[in-house]
């Protein structure tokens, strides 16, 4: 498999790791959006959301913990953000579902 996280994930590629368990493995985006901007992905591949079945669904609840705690232990005491693209058109550049936890300024809806 030719995937960029996958390959993050396992070490083929450098990243800046924030978090890694044997299911999920965070770290900060190379293109920030926000002050702090870390991607939480699950190291067994699942292409996107439209993926999560009731067989692999586990990992997302483990992800969501997993960033909650990071959010806390990034100080993000003020709020945050968590987005998962979906498909090319919702702006899903890499195959392998991945979760942006964004914090450390004010964020507008539907952009910014």
């Amino acid at each position: 498999m030719d995937c960029l996280f996958c390959k993050i994930a396992a070490g083929e590629i450098p990243s800046k790791k924030v978090y890694e368990d044997e299911q999920v493995y965070a770290f900060y985006d190379i293109e920030p959006q926000a002050p702090v901007h870390v991607l939480l992905i699950p190291k067994t591949h699942i292409a996107s959301a439209a993926e999560i079945t009731a067989e692999n669904s586990a990992v997302v609840a483990h992800i969501f913990e997993v960033a909650a705690q990071i959010a806390k232990e990034l100080g993000l005491d003020d709020g945050f953000r968590i987005v998962s693209n979906c498909g090319e058109s919702a702006g899903q550049t890499v195959k392998h579902l991945h979760f942006h936890l964004m914090g450390g300024r004010t964020f507008a809806w539907p952009a910014g």
